[in-house]
């Protein structure tokens, strides 16, 4: 997210003060003490956060209350999982464990259009079986490793235009499912799906080759490096 230096500290000195739970009641003389700058220029910088959708402010009669917005929290959370990465032993793998369901046959069309297909076989190394193995995550470890995926980079597949329409850009990560099928979990930018939900792709068909059906339970070993 391109956000100006000086305005990180900001959003992060909020966060701190619980604004990414409820409104916070805070005046610019104090914030701009906090900061380390003049009041002028914390209300300053206020009114950018605001402005660039991070922070929603509501002006009272005597000063203003302020909250990270959705856009502001996600923000965080992208530098944090940047900052893991630098001083944590990176963690090259999450496990999640979910119910196999039956989705809404999106997987084959999407998976079999030419655009996508020709970058999962150049970036994945494997011509993909016309369809998805939906997985319905439910316990907190997978849900968690889910979120965290979202602040992966994963291997980048391009949007297109097929001339008829549009096409949003996916982002993979390879996986192998149950120990034993190699392929990757794809993860759309636009999707009915939620996240409690992961997608699974591979050169085979899944169900078939490990005689799977809706409500049996499968573990995916997910690779954050590739």
């Amino acid at each position: 997210m391109n956000i100006a230096p000086e305005l990180w500290d900001s959003l992060y000195r909020l966060a701190v003060l619980g604004a990414t739970k409820h409104p916070v009641a805070i005046n610019s003389a104090a914030f701009g003490k906090a900061l380390g700058i003049s009041q002028q220029t914390a209300s300053r910088r206020l009114i950018e956060l605001e402005k660039q959708g991070l922070v929603k402010r509501e002006v009272l009669r005597r000063g203003q209350t302020v909250m990270l917005t959705e856009k502001g929290v996600e923000a965080l959370k992208e530098v944090y999982a940047e900052l893991k990465r630098l001083f944590e032993e990176e963690v090259g793998e999450l496990t999640v464990e979910g119910e196999i369901f039956t989705g809404l046959g999106e997987g084959a069309y999407y998976v079999s259009r030419e655009g996508y297909r020709r970058q999962f076989i150049a970036k994945l190394g494997f011509d993909p079986y016309p369809g998805t193995l939906n997985v319905k995550l439910s316990d907190t470890k997978s849900l968690r490793a889910r979120e965290t995926l979202e602040h992966f980079r994963g291997i980048e597949i391009e949007g297109f235009s097929d001339g008829d329409r549009t096409y949003g850009p996916v982002k993979c990560f390879r996986a192998t499912i149950n120990g034993t099928v190699e392929g990757a979990i794809v993860i759309a930018r636009r999707t009915h799906y939620g996240k409690d939900t992961l997608e699974f792709i591979a050169p085979i068909n899944v169900r078939r080759a490990l005689s799977l059906k809706d409500g049996d339970r499968i573990k995916a070993e997910i690779r954050l490096v590739h």
